[in-house]
């Protein structure tokens, strides 16, 4: 989130920022929102002032014993005290209508980034390694997997429906050998501590990391039905009648909440069910809330995370795209890489990190290239973006298997989350970075794809060697 104090000293800069990323200006709608919730804010400090001040004239004029002024004084205060009432109401929804207006409004690229409108503006920075050649033309991962009897996309579709894949057997054990080299890399070699999160997380979490509210369609979320908690509602009901001090006050409650069930809906809101959480588009989100609303102490920093989970997409707006396969899946698993740091090293820290998703692919002898991504393709949260694209010979194209982005204060000020140095008053917010180190899923299919044989086996690479129980040949089961 953007800070509403820069805004409106620098109008002209977030609309040219916002040009470049292909949005249409917004500083002066935002700055018209703060002046009128600042204006309010002005008038309601003055009528607390002034109903200060009556409250006092009113024991002036008890002691004078002037009842006249004292009853037009208490009259005013009852006033007062109404319009306060109201103003802060409004206050609320002013608050509301500006902290919405911010949380949609995406980062500012910095200068760096280069100018485009789509993927097809980025930038190439360089190539590591070198294509594989072979004497047979090389298939696509799902001809292999399928050949080999280890990838069922019917299973999966008649388990799950589409975008969901079942990998079986040595194909199993090499993703899960893909996934614990990438972790013992990670931990053992680049400093950063190995987590294993909650794959589950409340509202504010994916607030905080940016996923809500401009991106709720690429979600899943869960839910349960109101036959499963009927009961809950219903001993909640009657625990609150029986603490209930007369029939008065519960006639009351009934009155206010209509019947029953109406009742029972609004009571639900306050049991205490995991309810409503979201599925984790990636652990980037429960990473980086593990220092929501802290302050930390400057000199721990950096701290640098990396989990391996599973990963839920709903994939809005990929309909038609990459569905054979497993290259677009609703469920996948991913090592991500997250960084809290401050703001002088943040750069240096991308550069580091996009360097710690590169010695995947280098140490596995794949082919990739990386990419700046252009304004019009960096993602919502971002200041920058490396796209790392691995080379895939079924589809003779490169394709994203790790993107690193720098995100500055933008996701800590959304999660109020602060460091300060000691014995200093001041805080400020730390910055974040975020990176997959890499996508296992996409690895597979690289591994696939590139290790594959005239035979139709698959070669293990040697870095996953230990990982496999001797096994270093994929081949179809007898």
């Amino acid at each position: 989130m953007l800070d509403i104090k820069w805004i409106r000293e620098n109008p002209a800069a977030l609309d040219a920022a916002l040009g470049k990323r292909g949005a249409a200006p917004q500083a002066a709608s935002l700055i018209e929102l703060d002046e009128a919730r600042r204006s309010h804010v002005g008038a309601l400090q003055a009528l607390q002032e002034r109903r200060n001040a009556a409250s006092k004239d009113i024991g002036k004029a008890m002691a004078a014993k002037d009842q006249a002024t004292a009853d037009s004084l208490k009259a005013e205060v009852a006033q007062l005290k109404d319009d306060l009432q109201a103003g802060e109401a409004r206050e609320r929804e002013l608050d509301e209508a500006l902290k919405h207006a911010l949380s949609v409004l995406p980062n500012i690229p910095l200068d760096e980034v280069p100018v485009g409108a789509d993927e097809s503006e980025n930038v190439e920075i360089r190539k590591v390694g070198q294509k594989p050649v072979w004497n047979h033309k090389p298939q696509e991962h799902y001809e292999i997997g399928e050949a080999l009897g280890y990838l069922d996309f019917e299973a999966a579709a008649k388990i799950s429906g589409a975008r969901f894949t079942v990998v079986k057997g040595p194909l199993a054990r090499l993703e899960r050998a893909l996934g614990q080299f990438m972790l013992d890399l990670h931990t053992a070699e680049h400093g950063y501590m190995e987590v294993n999160p909650p794959l589950m997380v409340r509202d504010e979490a994916m607030f905080g990391t940016g996923q809500l509210p401009k991106f709720k369609a690429d979600l899943f979320r869960t839910t349960r039905q109101y036959e499963e908690w009927e009961s809950e509602l219903h001993s909640a009901v009657a625990a609150i009648e029986l603490s209930l001090a007369d029939e008065e006050t519960k006639q009351k409650l009934v009155s206010e909440h209509g019947d029953t069930l109406d009742l029972l809906g609004q009571l639900y809101q306050q049991l205490p069910m995991t309810n409503n959480l979201w599925l984790i588009p990636t652990a980037e989100v429960p990473l980086t809330n593990m220092v929501r609303e802290k302050i930390l102490d400057h000199s721990t920093l950096p701290l640098r995370y990396t989990a391996l989970t599973p990963c839920f997409r709903s994939e809005a707006g990929s309909a038609g795209r990459d569905t054979r396969g497993m290259l677009r899946q609703h469920q996948f698993m991913k090592c991500e890489m997250v960084s809290i740091t401050d703001a002088e090293t943040a750069i240096a820290e991308h550069e580091r990190m996009t360097a710690c998703a590169e010695e995947v692919l280098k140490r596995l002898g794949l082919h990739y290239r990386v990419m700046t991504l252009c304004t019009g393709d960096i993602g919502f949260g971002a200041q920058k973006t490396y796209d790392i694209e691995v080379w895939l010979p079924g589809q003779d194209t490169y394709r994203e298997i790790s993107s690193c982005s720098v995100c500055g204060d933008f996701q800590g000020r959304r999660m109020n989350a602060r460091y300060r140095d000691l014995g200093d008053k001041a805080t400020r917010f730390v910055h974040t970075l975020n990176g997959s180190g890499v996508a296992v899923g996409r690895c597979l299919i690289a591994v696939m794809e590139n290790y594959q044989n005239a035979d139709g086996s698959i070669t293990v690479p040697e870095a996953l060697l230990p990982y496999m129980g001797g096994v270093s040949k994929i081949e179809k089961a007898a």
